[in-house]
């Protein structure tokens, strides 16, 4: 049972009044391990020290009140992601927006009412355990990407200046910023399929028999397979960029012969930016192009292989694309490159 109890989310109480600390305490110790301090600055120092998913914190106090000590919890990164709560008397709406600018989430006025608060830190806590759900599936997403380059000859840099570009061309299509940033996460997923096959083929170093080649082209349904049956955005967006990053414009791609625009955006925007990397990206078995001759097969494959909006919005954000290849440049001779 004590085991249990130390997994109720941690709240840090901070109040210059004794009874008011108790109080607090009697409202919420049932449900929550509770940490207390006294002071601003003693709240600083737990709050480092302790971790808390919560901070319940007074303005009114002496020496640091509570807008100053949220102010320095949100300089400091050990704690700066922790949501703070006000608890006041005030009522000012001055003293709100200070509050809020400060870095506060909310506030819960005096007297208190055992309802009120247990319904704010309820749904606080639901926000922070939603935040962080949602950073362990992306760390999950990174690491499979990670284990996809393992089985493959190209460099985590590759994957993530063509994840990078593809951000750079899904903000110039239209996209907003959350599908953006979904691209840009699902992106390193593309190959993920990899994964399943074999090494005798994926690590051939000559080149691959029209038998060896058609069990490579499988890539794409196995990297649906494995990223499929998930109602989170962001996996589903990763599925259909490994599923339909082969197929190209006119129809002569892989696996199902998609063409045009029955192709799904953001495998479109995935084929043009992990294609115009691996161009310009010195490999074991090929120099890097110039970005010059990358642009020239890329404007001839217009139509062909790319969608031809596609490859004029390639063009028109060259200057941000070529700021992320020097970024994340494998080598000085290749930051230079065209």
């Amino acid at each position: 049972m004590e085991s249990l109890l130390n997994h109720r989310p941690k709240i840090l109480v901070v109040d210059d009044e004794p009874t008011n600390l108790r109080v607090l305490k009697l409202m919420l110790q049932d449900s929550y391990q509770l940490a207390f301090a006294k002071s601003g600055e003693e709240a600083i120092v737990l709050a480092a020290k302790e971790n808390p998913n919560l901070i319940l914190l007074d303005v009114m106090m002496p020496h640091l009140n509570g807008f100053e000590t949220c102010t320095r919890l949100k300089a400091n990164t050990a704690t700066n992601r922790i949501p703070v709560i006000f608890v006041t008397a005030l009522k000012d709406e001055v003293d709100e927006t200070t509050g809020f600018d400060a870095g506060g989430v909310d506030y819960i006025t005096k007297p208190l009412s055992p309802a009120i608060v247990k319904a704010r830190v309820k749904t606080h806590l639901s926000l922070v355990h939603a935040e962080e759900l949602k950073s362990t599936r992306l760390q999950i997403i990174q690491k499979l990407g990670r284990a996809a380059e393992y089985k493959d000859n190209e460099t985590g840099l590759h994957v993530m200046r063509m994840s990078h570009y593809s951000y750079v061309l899904a903000k110039a299509f239209g996209f907003t910023q959350e599908q953006a940033e979904n691209l840009l996460n699902a992106a390193p997923m593309h190959d993920i399929g990899k994964i399943g096959i074999s090494d005798a083929i994926m690590l051939k170093p000559g080149k691959l028999t029209n038998q060896e080649f058609e069990i490579m082209k499988r890539h794409p349904v196995i990297g649906a397979e494995i990223l499929g049956g998930s109602d989170f955005p962001l996996l589903q967006m990763a599925r259909t960029v490994a599923l339909r990053h082969h197929e190209k414009w006119d129809g002569s791609g892989y696996p199902d012969g998609l063409y045009g625009e029955n192709i799904p955006i953001e495998a479109r925007i995935v084929a043009l930016a992990d294609v115009f990397d691996a161009l310009t990206s010195k490999r074991p078995y090929k120099e890097a192009w110039t970005v010059e001759a990358a642009l020239d097969y890329i404007r001839e494959q217009s139509g062909k292989h790319f969608d031809p909006a596609l490859v004029l919005l390639l063009e028109q954000e060259i200057e941000s694309i070529l700021d992320i290849k020097t970024r994340w440049a494998e080598n000085t001779q290749e930051s230079a490159g065209g």
